[in-house]
């Protein structure tokens, strides 16, 4: 098995970061890039608009009285990150960074993180890990409402798990907790892009599945699902100052509420 640092074989957050820009990758993942893009070349703007609607909707959250949250698969830090966004409105909040790629917790730890902000390793597969772990209790309430980012990282939840795991963060989380997603989706894109990107992400570490508007959609079950409700990703209230205003129509988007109980 290749280690989450080895530098020989690409990676999915290490190809996120090439094309937002970053200078946190390989020549690994520069090149599964390139031959993605070859095929699939709107690609970049997606990945942009994921972060977009990242940005966005902590934003809501935060104004909807949120103060502390938790971003499962973070990802490299690119400006502005969560905690910037989310303590321009509350300046004590709290953030917890997850991610299942050494050299990205390492990264986040050695950059990112000071007091109130810290970053973990999990993995989204195995939630109840990174709800437990010590770190994490001791930065998070779950008593109170938490908002969760789940941004691009469920399509790499292959078989048929997704809900259960969907389950136990959802049961774990105080009513009137937020939960926002975004997802590859097989509806929104051409059948013969959804091929290429399969097969790119295929030869990587974290190959991917595709899932349908109304699977996605069914991740939600147990959630209030917000307005607009699911769109893609840069129709998800969109702002006239964003700075991923990117249009894309592989990814969609959503943000949940855990109504009471």
């Amino acid at each position: 098995m290749t280690h989450p640092s080895d530098a020989s074989q690409a990676s999915a957050a290490r190809m996120y970061d090439v094309m937002l820009g970053g200078e946190e990758n390989f020549a690994a993942d520069r090149e599964a890039v390139k031959m993605l893009v070859a095929h699939f070349p709107t690609v970049p703007d997606a990945c942009r608009a994921n972060r977009g609607f990242l940005l966005r909707s902590a934003r809501a959250m935060a104004d909807a009285g949120i103060d502390q949250f938790l971003d499962i698969g973070c990802g490299l830090p690119t400006p502005p990150n969560l905690h910037q966004v989310v303590r321009g409105v509350h300046p004590d909040a709290r953030v917890v960074y997850v991610d299942n790629d050494q050299t990205v917790v390492t990264h986040n730890q050695s950059t990112v993180d000071h007091s109130g902000v810290l970053t973990i390793h999990g993995d989204l597969r195995s939630p109840r890990e990174i709800l437990d772990h010590p770190r994490v209790r001791a930065t998070l309430d779950f008593t109170r409402p938490v908002g969760v980012l789940t941004v691009a990282v469920w399509h790499f939840v292959t078989g048929n798990t997704a809900h259960d795991l969907m389950a136990q963060l959802r049961d774990a989380l105080a009513p009137g907790s937020y939960l926002g997603l975004t997802h590859a989706c097989s509806d929104t894109m051409p059948e013969d892009e959804a091929t290429a990107g399969l097969a790119v992400y295929g030869q990587t570490r974290n190959p991917v599945q595709l899932r349908t508007m109304r699977e996605v959609r069914e991740l939600f079950e147990g959630f209030e699902l917000l307005e607009p409700g699911l769109v893609l990703a840069a129709d998800w209230r969109p702002v006239d100052d964003d700075p991923f205003p990117e249009r894309a129509f592989e990814v969609v988007a959503g943000l949940g509420r855990v109504p009471p109980r």
